[in-house]
């Protein structure tokens, strides 16, 4: 049996330097690591112990249970949760498996194996190493951000970050500015990272500094003026998709830095290309001015969450933000966070003028970037 249950508290303070001037680092971050949904959930699996109430009612589970009910489109409640963890327990099929739970019971033994790497090792310091060096000097980024670790979810999830308010244990997901920035990472999904534990750990950090960068990226929005304004004058279908394109595109980036060093195969930068494509299509239809909301949401929605290779939004963000730290630096990838998502995709626009085997993005995003103050 795991005995613990919050496997550790991290505070970290980075400190950023530019021009060889030393700055007051306002880079704190406290990581609070909780596994509780997952250690009991894999009790469970394995048949040692676990009350399916008693598990569903974790704040990580229920994150987890919004989160596939919003994704899947289904009505699904704590008793969906539920049977599903006593079939579950039993190996019982109990039809649709909503939250995965029969693959996940089948590596029980090798999420268990990852839950004791986290405990022994400091994966959290390389997280937020890896996060702090893309923030531009002297950003202010201060708060506290809640990890969940579970052990079931929806199946094109590895992990997110949710802005949470609580009404006693059950969430509700608010919007920019609200409510405490939350992670939860779907252990299940770690299992296909690699053929040995040192690959499947090395995987669960690039996802778990995928979602940091995302809620670090938040705490900083909050606190930027300049981020404020943008959120005021800029809050159409089509600035939404932008905004994505650069948060999701930069925490991929990330991901990618720690699995490769941010390293693409010659051959591979060609694959994107049908992603470029594909944003360039939903931009085209964001801008139309009878877009309904609900298709407007639900491509905002498929850009980030149909798989790796189908979220075209955060794929084309991933080879912008490639190409921008690659070719004209660091300085300038961190100065877009900074300025925001017209600065980045300007850098981009200059990129792929110069460099005609770069993907392009359409005249029309061109046209509505330019336009932007």
């Amino acid at each position: 049996m795991i005995v613990s249950r919050v496997v550790t508290t991290l505070i970290v303070a980075a400190c950023l330097c530019s021009n060889a001037v030393a700055q007051e680092s306002q880079f704190h971050l406290v990581l609070l690591v909780n596994t509780e949904s997952a250690d009991r959930t894999v009790e469970l699996y394995q048949g040692l112990a676990g009350r399916p109430q008693a598990i569903a009612q974790l704040p990580g589970s229920q994150i987890a249970l919004a989160t596939t009910a919003l994704l899947s489109g289904r009505n699904l409640d704590q008793a969906s949760l539920e049977r599903a963890l006593e079939a579950a327990k039993y190996n019982q099929d109990q039809g649709e498996d909503f939250f995965r739970m029969r693959e996940a019971r089948g590596n029980a033994a090798i999420m268990k194996e990852l839950l004791e790497e986290m405990q022994k090792r400091n994966f959290a310091q390389k997280i937020i190493s890896t996060v702090e060096q893309i923030f531009p000097p002297g950003s202010r980024v201060n708060g506290t951000l809640p990890i969940y670790v579970v052990a079931f979810g929806h199946q094109n999830i590895d992990a997110f970050v949710r802005r949470v308010t609580w009404n006693g244990n059950i969430p509700a997901f608010v919007g920019e500015g609200q409510g405490q920035l939350t992670i939860v990472v779907n252990l299940a999904k770690a299992v296909s990272y690699g053929r040995t534990v040192d690959e499947r750990f090395v995987g669960l950090m690039s996802v778990v500094a995928h979602e940091v960068f995302h809620a670090a990226f938040g705490l900083y929005r909050d606190a930027s003026p300049l981020w404020q304004e943008f959120a005021r004058y800029h809050d159409t279908w089509c600035d939404q998709l932008l905004d994505l394109a650069q948060n999701e595109g930069i925490a991929y980036y990330l991901s990618l830095i720690q699995r490769t060093r941010g390293r693409l195969r010659e051959d591979q930068l060609g694959n994107f290309q049908s992603s470029f494509e594909e944003f360039n299509r939903k931009a085209g239809e964001l801008l139309q001015p009878h877009i309904t909301p609900q298709r407007a949401t639900q491509i905002l929605q498929q850009s980030n969450t149909s798989g790796y290779w189908g979220s075209y939004g955060s794929l084309t963000g991933m080879i912008m933000a490639r190409q921008i730290d690659q070719v004209l630096g660091r300085q300038a990838l961190s100065e877009s966070l900074a300025l925001g998502p017209y600065d980045f995709f300007r850098k981009y626009f200059g990129l792929m003028n110069t460099n005609g085997e770069f993907p392009r993005l359409s005249d029309a995003i061109v046209r509505f970037v330019g336009q932007g103050r």
